[in-house]
Order: structure tokens, then sequence, then C-alpha cells
């Protein structure tokens, strides 16, 4: 039995507004995406709602500025000072040995004079430009032996702040040195270059 044409029309006309409304949707869409493109017609990955981040991630607290600060500048002040006293020891390794026992021997024998010691006019201080010692404050202390017998001699150099505290002592010495005979060793600080240090002839003893 044939069904009548025109109970066939509600179908039809339902049919056509889900057409209709699918087409529309999707209509919707392209246009949402084109408003996200860019101009030249490519696609942005930017979304306007970031998501927050998980923090169950996260473990202890955040320092505040403060002590953020105050750890990076004692970092930076501990790291200045290990490069120094890296730098000073690779600077005296290339001194001889028979230089460094002097030094040595000079710290030994200032060690029971009392005031300034009896050669400070035998003694003198000349500074090295940084440039020539890789940024390292150095002091070239010129001694002279102006007695008419053989004699050796301690010096001791302070290296002193803005106020004028010491805030490092080293020795140098020569042995044995002839009259007249001239020795130069070195003076070497093993302290940052800031803050500037002042090299001081402190001591001087001929024996």
């Amino acid at each position: 039995m044939s069904t009548p044409q025109g109970s066939r029309r509600p179908g039809r006309f339902r049919s056509a507004l889900l057409t209709a409304a699918v087409v529309t949707t999707v209509a919707s869409a392209a246009a949402s995406c084109s408003t996200d493109s860019d101009p030249d017609g490519s696609s942005s990955s930017f979304s306007e709602r970031p998501s927050p981040p998980d923090t169950a991630s996260f473990s202890g607290t955040a320092p505040s500025v403060n002590e953020s600060v105050v750890e990076s500048a004692r970092a930076a002040a501990s790291a200045a000072a290990s490069s120094a006293s890296a730098a000073a020891s690779a600077f005296e390794a290339s001194v001889s040995a028979e230089v460094s026992r002097a030094n040595e021997a000079a710290e030994n024998a200032l060690k029971d004079v009392d005031g300034r010691g009896n050669a400070m006019s035998d003694v003198s201080m000349t500074g090295k430009p940084r440039s020539e010692t890789g940024g390292l404050l150095v002091v070239l202390v010129n001694i002279t032996n102006r007695t008419d017998d053989e004699a050796s001699y301690a010096v001791q150099v302070d290296f002193t702040d803005s106020s004028g505290k010491t805030v490092e002592t080293r020795y140098v010495g020569a042995e044995d040195l002839a009259p007249g005979e001239k020795a130069q060793p070195l003076a070497i600080s093993r302290k940052p270059a800031e803050p500037a240090l002042t090299p001081k002839l402190a001591k001087a003893q001929r024996y």
C-alpha cells in the first residue's frame, strides 16, 4: 500500500531543519577559529585563559626577596675570595721554592721583633700593575743591604682597608745578601679586588 505524497512532507521538513542546524553550527565554529588566527592566516596556539600551574608538585617555600639578595651577595663574596686565593696560589707557584723558604724564615724572624725593626731604611715598596698579575694586588719589596757585612732580611707587609684596619699580613725575606746586594721579593694579597686594600710596610728586620 503506498503512502500518500502529503504524509511524507513533515519528515522531509524536519530533515531539512536538522541539516540547516548542523551547517549553522559548523559555520559558527569556523568563524570562531578564524578570529583566533593571525593576520596572515596561520592559527595561533595562544590561550586567553591559561590553566594555573599544578602546585601539588611544588615543595618548600620561596625565599623572600631580601633573603635571596643576601644569599646571592654571600655566594658572590665567597666565590670572589676563593678565586683570589686560588689566583694567589697559582701566582706564588711560579716563584721558586727557595724564595718561599726565605719568606717562611722571615715570618719566624719577625716573631720576637718589637717595634718596626732595625732595617726600615733598607726597604721600600713598589706596586705592580694588576694587568701584569692577573688582577691580584702584588707589591714588589725592594731590599738593599746597605751594611758592610752579609745580612739576611725579614719584611712584614700589612694590607689595610679604608679605615686603616689590617685585614691581611704577608711576610717576605731575602737571605745572605752581600754588601750592596739587592733583592725584590713579592708580597701577594689573597683578598678580592674589592674592597680595595692598601699595602703598608709594617716591619723590616736585618739579622
